[in-house]
């Protein structure tokens, strides 16, 4: 029988990461509650039907502001441990002066603005000593950008990544722990099929590197083995 380690919130667990931390964590002894855009069914329900109640699907759009504080008014009576938020997109490798305005916008708003909202949103549902985290990725990484491409993307984590230190340091007498999480270079439809992990070998990776920072105060980047990322 495994632990119970607390209930985490997997914002963004519909397929690939999202869904395979979704699985981790029960695996590992936690109650998830996994979010997916839409009422389609999904892989998570398929996974929430053979977990004996200990995981709930919600329906999140996180670009819409609303959603998200209505999902907060669903989840006022529970206490989150673990609020972790992976959604993200990429709309291909265009060079940056060559990007519409509208496709600059809208990868801004999902992979940068968005996940700030939801983490702003429901910080009061996580407990003091409980954790929150990004799924981040080296790409947002300005001193590791040594050959450019994939301007776009780069730039939204890059974004991500200075909004949770903003939000970290405004909030320095917080005792709960901040992470910005890179995965690695995961094969997914976002990061390709010539990537070096699966999803199975990323997965138990970081969710293994969430649980080990656990009462870590403060804000780390760092990845699926646990080294700490450059910013």
């Amino acid at each position: 029988m495994t632990d119970h380690h607390g209930t985490a919130l997997v914002v963004g667990a519909s397929r690939t990461i999202g869904l395979g931390l979704a699985g981790e964590f029960l695996r590992r002894g936690w109650d998830v509650i996994g979010t997916v855009r839409g009422s389609r069914r999904t892989g998570l329900h398929d996974l929430a039907d053979a977990s004996a109640g200990r995981l709930t699907v919600e329906s999140l759009e996180m670009t819409e502001p609303e959603q998200i504080s209505a999902l907060r008014d669903r989840l006022a009576s529970r206490t989150l441990d673990l609020l972790f938020v992976n959604a993200a997109i990429t709309r291909g490798d265009v060079p940056i002066g060559e990007v519409p305005t509208v496709m600059f916008t809208d990868v801004m708003v999902t992979n940068a603005l968005s996940p700030m909202r939801v983490v702003h949103t429901l910080l009061p549902l996580v407990d003091p000593a409980g954790t929150v985290g990004v799924m981040s990725s080296d790409q947002g990484s300005i001193s590791l950008n040594t050959e450019g491409g994939q301007d776009l993307y780069r730039a939204s984590k890059s974004a991500l990544n200075q909004l949770m230190r903003c939000y970290a340091a405004a909030r320095a007498e917080d005792t709960r722990t901040y992470l910005l999480l890179d995965p690695g270079w995961v094969r997914t439809e976002l990061g390709g099929f010539e990537a070096d992990l699966a999803v199975e070998e990323s997965v138990p990776g970081v969710a293994e590197t969430i649980e080990r920072h656990r009462g870590k105060r403060g804000l780390h980047f760092v990845d699926h083995e646990g080294q700490v990322v450059a910013w």
